[in-house]
């Protein structure tokens, strides 16, 4: 289910008392600031709050992080004090693995503070990686995208954050979940990029979390 305390952004799976979670970005505002470009340099606080939030919600005794996780390699060196006290707190209290992704990458791994670092990992028949593998049959949790849906209702522009979930044909269930990160722009839900790495599947949808239900929006369909 999607997890109401991480701000419709974050999994909790049941069967593993585990949350999932998809690019953090943590630091991004202080990449920014050493291009020029002066951002608050909060960023990091809002998303571990976003992710902390979720763990009272859900009760969950793990996370897992599906990559992207520090904006740049050297993100976690200049957490500031009291963002690098919420993330070690909940690394300590938490069975926390890192997934790393593209923006993690420094000679094969980024210096994460605290939990296990893996490039993907399999866990109760799921597999965990941060970009969705085009021809996965294996059921498959992802992030990478940044999905968003994007709605125009009543003459008014919509966007919102949203799961992606592909299923039907041959696999087993696949699932691109959205940026957890607070500064993470997004990809539209539908578009050909998305519905290409979810490949095969004969239907794709869109999940969006709205007062307590899970709405759905059909994306793509295979041909009859």
């Amino acid at each position: 289910m999607i997890a109401d305390g991480g701000a419709g952004r974050a999994l909790y799976w049941e069967r593993e008392n585990a949350l999932v979670v998809a690019d953090l970005h943590l630091e991004k505002a202080s990449f920014y600031a050493k291009a020029g470009q002066m951002l608050p340099p909060y960023d990091s606080r809002e998303t571990l709050e976003r992710v902390a939030a979720a763990v009272r919600a859900t009760g969950a005794r793990r996370v897992f992080t599906l990559g992207d996780n520090f904006h740049d390699a050297d993100g976690p060196a200049r957490l500031e004090p009291h963002a690098r006290g919420m993330l070690d707190a909940l690394t300590r209290s938490l069975d926390w693995v890192w997934v790393t992704g593209n923006h993690d990458e420094k000679d094969g791994e980024a210096d994460a503070p605290g939990g296990t670092q893996l490039a993907e990992l399999e866990v109760g028949g799921m597999i965990l990686r941060h970009m969705a593998r085009p021809g996965e049959v294996r059921p498959e949790l992802s992030g990478h995208f940044h999905p968003r849906l994007q709605l125009s209702m009543r003459g008014r522009r919509i966007v919102r954050p949203c799961a992606v979930i592909a299923g039907g044909g041959n696999t087993g269930g696949r699932m691109v979940l959205p940026a957890c990160g607070a500064l993470t722009a997004g990809m539209n839900a539908g578009d050909p990029a998305i519905v290409s790495a979810m490949q095969p599947a004969r239907e794709i949808e869109a999940v969006v979390p709205a007062a307590g239900r899970l709405l759905r929006f059909p994306l793509w369909s295979a041909a009859a």
